[in-house]
């Protein structure tokens, strides 16, 4: 099972972390991978001078902007169920 969890702090929010939670959770649905994957949301990370929002999958720590999710989640968490 890959962990991703999303910042949903004041800062990622204003990043926009609402729009990579739903995108997200919309990929995992459209390529039915409810049973690898698992999408949390956490307070600050404290990573808030980032460029993006605050994801980390299982350890690695991403800055992601709701423009690039398509690509983060074919570039890292497709990779990462396989």
């Amino acid at each position: 099972m890959v962990k991703v969890t999303v910042c949903i702090g004041s800062s990622c929010h204003l990043k926009g972390s609402r729009q990579v939670v739903e995108e997200l959770q919309y990929l995992i649905n459209k390529h039915d991978l409810g049973e690898s994957v698992e999408l949390a949301g956490t307070f600050c990370m404290g990573k808030c001078g980032e460029n993006g929002v605050s994801v980390t999958v299982d350890d690695d720590y991403y800055a992601v902007k709701p423009e690039n999710v398509l690509d983060f989640f074919n570039d890292v968490v497709v990779k990462k169920v396989k």
